[in-house]
């Protein structure tokens, strides 16, 4: 008889985080930020069908890094979660804590009991009201559920555009402003980046009931 091969579970676990987080690292990075009018999210990716960045709701975007195909699967299933809630009871009972809750109980289990993590961060911005304010929920791969009050950075080399970017964050700043600081932290000091190389999207007070807006190639030059 075989005896089994141990690791310890703190081994396990610090494995399971140091792979998720290099898969993490390698994607490009993605800024949200909350600005005067509503939700600025921009992200660095050339691609124009591989989207990062979508709508689940009303009110409510979606945005995710690292593989591709493991962060659009929580896409499609938080708006399918989001469209059920809304038809059986109320759309007003649709928000992103609760949305934000339900990935972080998935992904904690994934992380716990499943042999590969999954190699994602993801953020749940809803746009707030008058009495209530806008939210930013930033999800770690292993479940941890952050909530942002003023901006947040997922994936690649987050720290350091992160420091750039809180260097440059100003309270109630228009969109423009908002738009070329995230555009410059993403870039840091070695490149630039032209407005075919960003995907870039809001969640405005000004866009109507279905606030969520894709920002394309003639808004972001404009605004550039």
């Amino acid at each position: 008889m075989t005896v089994p091969f141990y690791v310890a579970p703190e081994q396990v676990m610090k494995d399971r985080a140091d792979y998720a987080r290099k898969g993490i690292a390698r994607g490009r990075s993605l800024i949200g930020t909350i600005y005067k009018d509503g939700i600025l999210l921009a992200a660095e990716n050339p691609s124009k069908s591989l989207h990062k960045i979508s709508e689940i709701y009303d009110r409510i975007a979606f945005a995710g890094v690292g593989k591709y195909n493991e962060f659009d699967q929580l896409r499609v299933a938080g708006i399918r979660h989001a469209d059920t809630k809304g038809f059986t009871y109320s759309r007003d009972d649709v928000d992103a804590r609760s949305l934000a809750n339900v990935y972080a109980q998935y992904l904690g289990q994934v992380f716990t009991h499943e042999m590969k993590p999954l190699e994602v961060e993801i953020l749940v911005a809803e746009l707030g009201s008058e009495e209530i304010p806008s939210q930013l929920f930033h999800i770690l791969y292993d479940g941890t559920v952050m909530d942002e009050s003023h901006f947040t950075v997922l994936g690649g080399d987050s720290e350091a555009i992160a420091e750039r970017f809180g260097a440059e964050f100003q309270p109630d700043w228009s969109l423009k402003i908002a738009l070329k600081a995230a555009v410059r932290a993403l870039a840091g000091p070695d490149k630039n980046l032209a407005s075919r190389d960003l995907e870039v999207a809001v969640l405005s007070k000004n866009n109507g009931r279905r606030t969520f807006d894709r920002l394309g190639s003639p808004a972001l030059e404009k605004l550039l």
